[in-house]
């Protein structure tokens, strides 16, 4: 669902995202986590890589769209995963709650 007043995903600047819920297990994050990459999967296997797609404004662009074509956000996806995965931010980031979202507002 987007929010009226941006156009972003409802709660995509929620920065308590990055936080486990209360009572969240490794195994149950593993499969949400495992959940999210097939539906991932699945979308890309049936979108066209030549066709474009608007990216939610940023507040740091505020009324500026742009768009990619869905073969970049999917190399992106693999770029943003391969960082997170070597440099154990994901780790990091449940233990301290920083990201670099965050510092960017």
């Amino acid at each position: 669902m987007l929010t009226a007043a941006t156009g972003t995903p409802e709660g995509m600047w929620d920065m308590g995202q990055y936080n486990a819920p209360e009572g969240a297990t490794a195994a149950g994050l593993r499969i949400a986590y495992e959940e999210a990459a097939r539906a991932t999967d699945e979308a890309a296997a049936k979108a066209d890589p030549n066709s474009e797609v608007p990216l939610p404004e940023t507040p740091w662009e505020p009324g500026v769209v742009h768009h990619w074509e869905v073969r970049r956000v999917l190399l992106h996806l693999l770029q943003e995963t391969a960082q997170h995965t070597g440099h154990a931010d994901i780790v990091r980031e449940a233990v301290d709650g920083a990201n670099s979202t965050a510092q960017r507002e």
